[in-house]
């Protein structure tokens, strides 16, 4: 296993963690298997998605945001962040990716997303790649 520290600017953000986790791989030495990515956060997350044209990543932000906004009347967490805990658990907290030939088996306009949702912060992403 390999743990990845990815350091957040904003309160909500899609960092591309594509490249960082295709190193993982790269260096578990396993030509053909599974990568798992997890995030051992309860308020961040990770997603695969289009990585080609950046107002996708907006677009996410903004219909999260929308949905979800940071304060509601309604909420009882104490810390003030119900939504962050929201959107991490609709986001999910890991991803499994096939490893084909030392590479990940992503489709032409996928890449893979860390998701803060409670930043800025300091965090870990968890990779482990498996026969």
């Amino acid at each position: 296993m390999q743990t990845i520290t990815i350091k957040t600017h904003r309160r909500n953000e899609l960092i591309d963690v594509t490249d960082r986790i295709s190193d993982a791989v790269s260096k578990s030495g396993i030509t053909d298997g599974l990568a798992v990515a997890f995030v051992p956060h309860t308020t961040a997350g990770i997603t695969i998605n289009e990585n080609a044209d950046p107002s996708v990543v907006h677009d996410i932000l903004y219909c999260l945001e929308t949905l979800i906004p940071h304060s509601q009347r309604d909420f009882q967490h104490s810390e003030g962040n119900s939504d962050s805990h929201i959107k991490a658990s609709l986001v999910g907290s890991s991803v499994t990716v096939m490893v084909e030939n030392s590479q990940l088996a992503l489709g032409t306009w996928q890449g893979m997303y860390f998701c803060e949702f409670d930043g800025p912060r300091t965090r870990r992403l968890m990779v482990k790649v498996c026969k």
